[in-house]
């Protein structure tokens, strides 16, 4: 079934806050800048500067991830979830690349991410797309005790 990659619109709460609380449930918890984020996302990335994008399979919400605003031509990629049935699908390869195409064409010039290290499939896919280990203190302080490895992309135009 195609899988259709938009720009977030009201209604999405929901499942943007779902698909992100299964997989941090899964393999950690919920941490108190999780609930923000997830408990109000419009506040915490949108009204922010970031933005968020949904895949969707059917009509149905199955993926999605956030462009959170980081400084000067640096966004954070953040929140990216695919519903734990369709993992493996190739979802979470098209919607990352969608989103960081969607970064560059908004003028960033690096995108960084934090990931854990027992993400292994989530990091081989970052890596496939070009992110690249950082150190994990190079000039950010994590709101997540989970963050572990820190990741980043230089974007050319």
């Amino acid at each position: 079934m195609e899988i259709v990659l938009r720009p977030f619109e009201p209604g999405d709460e929901a499942a943007f806050r779902d698909l992100n609380e299964a997989w941090i449930r899964e393999y950690f918890s919920i941490e108190e800048k999780d609930s923000q984020v997830l408990g109000d996302p419009v506040r915490h990335i949108l009204q922010e500067g970031g933005s968020i994008y949904m895949a969707l399979q059917g009509g149905k919400p199955v993926g999605c991830c956030a462009l959170i605003a980081a400084g000067e031509g640096c966004l954070e990629l953040a929140k990216m979830a695919v519903d734990k049935d369709l993992r493996g699908s190739g979802i979470g390869r098209k919607l990352l690349v969608f989103v960081v195409e969607q970064a560059r064409q908004a003028g960033a010039t690096r995108l960084f991410l934090e990931t854990n290290h027992k993400l292994e499939a989530a990091i081989h896919l970052y890596e496939a797309v070009g992110f690249s280990r950082i150190p994990a203190d190079r000039g950010h302080v994590s709101p997540y005790a989970r963050s572990d490895v820190a990741m980043e992309i230089e974007l050319r135009r």
